[in-house]
């Protein structure tokens, strides 16, 4: 399983509150607030990086801009590979 870190932006799990709201009068001061994480979805990937080929984590965000850099540039996609 892939760490919960991009290796590309740095992009990692992040921490905050979960507010429940119901709305109705003074509900929202006294609302019950719990503690949840914000993980951002990393995959473990082989991509071709500084000429050789290294498995590395990286964010589906930072994926699919590699890929759309490479279409531009006419490399075939084969450059990204799923492992």
């Amino acid at each position: 399983m892939a760490s919960g870190a991009c290796d590309v932006c740095d992009k990692h799990l992040v921490f905050g509150r979960n507010i429940r709201h119901k709305h109705s009068g003074n509900w929202e001061r006294k609302a019950p607030r719990t503690s949840r994480t914000f993980a951002p979805n990393v995959q473990k990937r082989r991509m071709f990086v500084a000429g050789a080929w290294k498995r590395i984590n990286v964010c589906t965000r930072c994926l699919r801009t590699e890929v759309k850099r490479l279409e531009a540039k006419g490399v075939p996609q084969g450059m990204v590979s799923k492992a």
